[in-house]
């Protein structure tokens, strides 16, 4: 009986803190959708002013551009197209923890936006969350079979089935698209699965009574 009710409290133990992750990654992921509108509105306002930001490539002065570059969008239709594939993709990878996810993004954002200042065509100024979302896209395609764990394997799937014509956004196929945005935010979620691949347990000793 002891162990029953052992068992039975550890069970709604981990319900409850799955709930509170949910709950801590729901609020997160809105919050930061909510921002980016906050910040197309200022620049809106302010007749652009905030484009000035995005991504010149090769020039150094600009390299302290690549995070402020994710966050912000060249007009509403923008950061429209944007806003679901972050809210989704990053609730889903945020739910793996916080920290981690922190890691994960903080790599997508630097690949991504290096990638643009070495490869994109000169005279252009790159912006916009969708390096971010191609990243988040790749992290979780790969994250199940990095960690070896076959509930991620599922999620990376589904992912793969509502998300994955995303994928053909890294080829060149539509002028005054960044693909080498979303192919650097791809190679850096990829990159950030193993980076941040969670060490493998051992078995649990068998219990006996």
């Amino acid at each position: 009986m002891d162990d029953f009710r052992t068992t039975h409290h550890g069970r709604r133990t981990k319900t409850a803190a799955g709930g509170a992750r949910a709950l801590t990654a729901g609020l997160l992921m809105a919050g930061w959708v909510a921002l980016l509108w906050i910040l197309e509105g200022v620049d809106t306002a302010t007749g652009n002013a905030l484009d000035a930001y995005g991504i010149s490539p090769r020039d150094p002065a600009e390299l302290g551009d690549v995070v402020p570059a994710a966050f912000l969008h060249s007009g509403w239709e923008h950061v429209a197209s944007n806003s679901v594939p972050l809210l989704v993709l990053g609730f889903i990878a945020a739910l793996a923890g916080l920290r981690r996810f922190a890691a994960v993004v903080l790599t997508i954002i630097v690949v991504s936006g290096l990638g643009v200042w070495l490869t994109a065509p000169a005279g252009t100024v790159t912006l916009g969350a969708s390096g971010v979302v191609f990243g988040l896209l790749g992290y979780l395609l790969v994250r199940g079979f990095v960690d070896r764990r076959p509930w991620d394997v599922l999620i990376g799937v589904g992912v793969a089935a509502v998300y994955g014509s995303l994928l053909w956004g890294v080829l060149p196929t539509e002028a005054g698209v960044s693909w080498q945005g979303h192919l650097f935010g791809l190679i850096g979620g990829v990159a950030a699965a193993f980076a941040f691949r969670r060490p493998r347990r051992a078995p649990d000793a068998m219990v006996t009574a």
